[in-house]
């Protein structure tokens, strides 16, 4: 299957201070490593831009499709949307996750392409580590309508619930998939190093 992946950084990173697209893990910003994991897996990579559109942009080593969110503070759902209006209708299935989630191993994503490439009736693979479900999730192309068709207020998950019936849960060793970082706080239990 051919894949498209979505990175959604378009958020104002309020309570980091400052874009946490452009912050470091193993020497490269968030975004970079992103970028790289998900481009072994799928192309293109779109960034979805928003706040701090142009010093993100800037930042930027490794290749991607950008696209502009042109209003973020609608939240999470307009920048997924406005990711998949840029995924080719070529494609046939897409990845997303948000750019706060930069630890997946890079096994991870070819995992969850794996799933849906073997299993013809799933719609949807989302990772699961200890029983807790995280990022990126796949999508089968038809899943794009749904997305797309969602009223402003609602959040993403409500597209992943609905299709439980048809959703394969891949459970990973890899606890990066609930790494998210909204605030100092869990950059910093992130950033730091591993005790002996």
């Amino acid at each position: 299957m051919s894949f498209a992946a979505i990175i959604l950084a378009a958020g104002a990173s309020s309570r980091m201070g400052r874009p946490k697209a452009l912050l470091e893990i193993d020497g490269e910003t968030f975004l970079d490593r992103l970028t790289g994991i998900l481009s072994a897996v799928a192309s293109p990579v779109i960034v979805v831009l928003g706040f701090d559109a142009e010093a993100i942009r800037a930042a930027a080593r490794r290749p991607a499709h950008f696209v502009l969110n042109p209003d973020p503070a609608r939240g999470m759902l307009s920048s997924l949307q406005t990711g998949l209006a840029a995924v080719p209708d070529s494609a046939e299935g897409f990845l997303f996750t948000p750019v706060d989630c930069p630890a997946i191993a890079p096994s991870t994503p070819a995992r969850l392409v794996d799933a849906l490439t073997r299993l013809p009736d799933a719609l949807l693979a989302v990772p699961r580590h200890a029983g807790r479900r995280g990022h990126p999730v796949a999508c089968r192309l038809a899943l794009r309508h749904d997305f797309l068709a969602l009223a402003p207020d609602a959040p993403p998950r409500d597209v992943i619930r609905a299709r439980d019936d048809r959703t394969s849960w891949v459970d990973v060793d890899d606890p990066g998939i609930l790494a998210d970082v909204d605030d100092a706080e869990s950059y910093g239990r992130l950033a730091a190093p591993p005790r002996p």
